[in-house]
């Protein structure tokens, strides 16, 4: 029969290898609170890109885009119909695409989906947008009755694809300069990544 000291030890370790086998349990019960991601959380509308270069093109853009679109649809007649309906067609598609983005940039939506590419994104669209509003404009000036309609929408056509064309040319110019930084970047990650598994010091500039 165990003494009560035996009895005494023996419940000590039982009890330090209880702890011990506890802290290194990987079933740990937290009590860290869990964050719900909320995408489109904190969404305000940023007066900046309102006010730039970009953000005055798009709203342009949407303008222009939705009279030439309400020009075209007051044709009550057309015989052939091929350029209004392929003029009515590049209009409501270049309103929607162009005023989605016009919105996702605004409400700042593209920096909580960072998966996405949005300057190309932007690119191909305003450049799709510059050679398909020039054809059907062009199409619509040589297949018209000479109604105040049609014309009107050709001369909208013309001016919005003015407007996408210089899109264009700083849509291209911000694409490449985010491709540029990113290249830097992930050379500068390499570098990082060799120095590091070579076992080497990277150089600090402040002890040069």
């Amino acid at each position: 029969m165990r003494t009560t000291e035996e009895t005494e030890g023996f419940d000590g370790e039982a009890s330090n290898t209880s702890m011990i086998s506890g802290a290194s349990s990987p079933y740990q019960p937290t009590t860290e609170p869990v964050h719900s991601r909320n995408v489109f959380g904190g969404i305000v509308c940023d007066m900046e890109y309102l006010k730039s270069y970009l953000g005055i093109l798009k709203v342009v853009e949407v303008v222009l885009s939705l009279i030439g679109f309400i020009c075209i649809e007051t044709i009550m007649m057309c015989s052939p119909c091929g350029g209004v309906y392929f003029f009515e067609f590049v209009s409501c598609s270049a309103l929607v695409v162009t005023g989605v983005l016009l919105l996702i940039f605004c409400l700042n939506i593209h920096t909580k989906v960072p998966h996405v590419n949005w300057s190309l994104t932007d690119l191909v669209n305003t450049g799709a947008s510059t050679l398909f509003f020039f054809l059907s404009s062009l199409v619509l000036a040589c297949i018209n009755h000479n109604t105040g309609a049609e014309i009107a929408a050709v001369i909208f056509g013309f001016l919005v694809t003015v407007v996408y064309g210089i899109n264009t040319f700083l849509a291209v110019r911000k694409w490449r300069r985010g491709t540029g930084c990113q290249g830097v970047t992930q050379a500068s990650d390499y570098i990082r990544a060799r120095t590091a598994s070579r076992g080497e010091v990277e150089p600090r500039p402040e002890l040069a």
